[in-house]
């Protein structure tokens, strides 16, 4: 079992459709006003996932070791049960990804009620998501900027601090992606090869499913600062890719999260460190792969 330095404090955050949703609160040894709190949603398919599986905890470890607290959050897995989708039958996926979005942005609004308990400063809230909760980490950022979904339920002048997608993409039924207001410094990691959730696009008429290097390109077009990391010929793995890369998440926070500094910085690779990473991909990854009828994994 992982252990940390403080216990870990479980809440009930919020009841939808009869279900319970819980976020587990890590805490570091120190808290000051700059701490970062990330609420981390965890990736599955919108089908399976665990927000205390031993890869989440090992990685939530590393989070508080760098001074992080961390929110691991709970929410509803809209396509449990779907057997198929495609550019015509699109609905459910929509739907789950607004029933997970909308739980995000519930998990922030309990954060921020239980702000002074809980030691969470409301200027320095991040999310990190791994695939579907890479999807729904940009998602509930592209909500607050366009005023959708249950964002309404946030103070008007709240914003993150930051987003950071680990094989994540934005899905529109309403054309390209379009933000209302700035959005907050996004970190995109990517797979250029990545099978399951699109590296650049999926379109069908005003229907779209957007990845890192179609987001990277509505970034640079308005001004919006990201930092890319592309990683070539590699498949979806990169959703488990955040313990081997702590370091550029540091990077990340120092220059964009504190710093402000308003760059577009992208970069290829060809390589990453997988002796940070675990063994097996343990999101079910197959099983989603079915769901939406790819043929194989890039795994």
């Amino acid at each position: 079992m992982m252990a940390f330095a403080q216990d870990t404090k479980t809440y009930q955050y919020a009841e939808r459709d009869t279900l319970q949703l819980y976020l587990d609160f890590y805490t570091p040894a120190q808290v000051h006003d700059s701490t970062i709190c990330v609420v981390y949603v965890f990736g599955g398919g919108f089908i399976g996932g665990h927000r205390d599986g031993e890869f989440e905890k090992a990685y939530f470890k590393q989070l508080v070791d760098e001074g992080f607290q961390v929110a691991a959050i709970d929410y509803r897995l809209g396509l449990r049960g779907v057997k198929k989708l495609s550019a015509t039958h699109y609905q459910p996926l929509e739907i789950a990804i607004n029933m997970a979005t909308e739980d995000a942005i519930s998990a922030i609004a309990y954060l921020l009620e239980h702000a002074q308990e809980l030691k969470v400063n409301k200027d320095w809230i991040m999310m990190v998501g791994s695939s579907a909760g890479a999807i729904t980490s940009l998602h509930t950022d592209y909500a607050l900027c366009n005023g959708t979904l249950n964002s309404n339920i946030l103070p008007e002048d709240f914003h993150l601090a930051g987003v950071v997608s680990y094989a994540g993409a934005i899905f529109s039924s309403k054309g390209k992606v379009q933000y209302n207001h700035t959005p907050a410094p996004t970190m995109l990691f990517h797979g250029t090869a990545d099978g399951l959730v699109p590296y650049n696009k999926i379109e069908f008429f005003n229907v779209g499913f957007y990845g890192t290097n179609s987001i990277v390109k509505r970034f640079e077009k308005f001004g919006y600062p990201y930092f890319a990391r592309r990683f070539e010929d590699y498949g979806h793995i990169i959703a488990i890719a955040g313990p081997a890369t702590i370091d550029d998440l540091l990077w990340f926070c120092r220059h964009y999260v504190y710093g402000k500094e308003q760059l577009q910085l992208d970069g290829t690779y060809s390589q990453l460190d997988q002796s940070k990473m675990p063994e097996n991909d343990v999101y079910s990854l197959q099983q989603a792969l079915e769901i939406i009828g790819a043929s194989k994994s890039n795994n």
